[in-house]
């Protein structure tokens, strides 16, 4: 029987997340890609909480892109800024089972310029 798209996902992102977790010192940066959003959030896994969080939902991200791309860099720039207010500069990357390629990629190389040290 073949395995869906989603169950392929699932298996890979129980493999990652069995070597990252987020801890006071190096949180970790969790991905989110719906078809037509995408959402970044900074959770602390010692404590159970998000210490920052950011979607291409937000006021402003949405109407400066004209493609998803463009709108995940812009989210990974907003998810770094409000980082670095919340005293934040590394963090571990969770791709939540997807391809580090297209959107997740912009996201990611939109933390990194916005400060955020992998």
């Amino acid at each position: 029987m073949a395995v869906s798209k989603q169950d392929r996902r699932n298996k890979i992102r129980k493999r990652i997340r069995k070597g990252i977790a987020g801890t006071v010192s190096r949180p970790r940066l969790s991905v989110f890609r719906s078809n037509k959003e995408i959402y970044a959030q900074i959770i602390d896994d010692v404590e159970g909480k998000t210490l920052a969080s950011a979607s291409s939902r937000d006021k402003g991200i949405a109407s400066e892109a004209s493609n998803k791309q463009e709108q995940a860099q812009l989210v990974g720039k907003a998810i770094a800024e409000k980082a670095k207010k919340a005293g934040i500069d590394t963090i571990s990357f969770d791709r939540g089972g997807y391809l580090y390629h297209g959107r997740v990629k912009s996201l990611a190389e939109g933390a990194r310029e916005g400060g955020l040290k992998f």
